[in-house]
C-alpha cells in the first residue's frame, strides 16, 4: 500500500512540473534550448502516444516513470529560476479538469517516430 501512495505522489509531481513548464515555455525570456526542450516535454507528456505503448508488459509504462521524469528534469535545468517560480504560481491552478487533449501533441510525436524509423530504414538498406 505505501508503494502504492508513493507511486500516487510521484505522478502528482510528474504533472505539477509538466505543468510549470507549459506555462514556463510561453516566456519570452528563457532561452532557446530551453523553449526547444520545453516544447519536447510539453508534446510528448499530452501525446496519447507512447515511444514504448503501454500493452508491453513492464516496458511500457518505462517511459512515465524514467523518459518523462529526464525530460522534465532537463528541461528545468535549462530554464531560468525566476521564470520556474512565477511559473509555479500560474500553473498551480491550471488544468483541474485534466489534461487537455489534443492530437498535435501525438502528431508531433508520432512525426519523431517515422523520422527515426526512416533513419534506420536508409542506413540498413545501404
Amino acid at each position: 500500500m505505501n508503494m502504492m501512495n508513493n507511486l500516487k505522489s510521484f505522478a502528482s509531481k510528474i504533472k505539477n512540473e509538466v505543468k510549470v513548464i507549459y506555462v514556463a515555455w510561453k516566456f519570452k525570456k528563457i532561452p532557446l534550448v530551453a523553449k526547444i526542450s520545453a516544447g519536447l516535454t510539453i508534446a510528448y507528456a499530452l501525446s496519447p502516444i507512447d515511444l514504448i505503448p503501454d500493452f508491453i508488459p513492464v516496458l511500457g509504462y518505462v517511459d512515465d516513470l524514467i523518459i518523462l521524469p529526464l525530460f522534465i528534469l532537463l528541461t528545468m535545468k535549462l530554464i531560468p529560476i525566476e521564470v520556474i517560480a512565477e511559473s509555479r504560481k500560474d500553473a498551480e491552478f491550471l488544468w483541474r479538469e485534466g489534461w487537455p487533449k489534443n492530437w498535435k501533441y501525438g502528431l508531433l510525436i508520432l512525426g519523431v517516430w517515422i523520422i527515426i524509423l526512416i533513419y534506420i530504414f536508409v542506413k540498413v538498406s545501404n
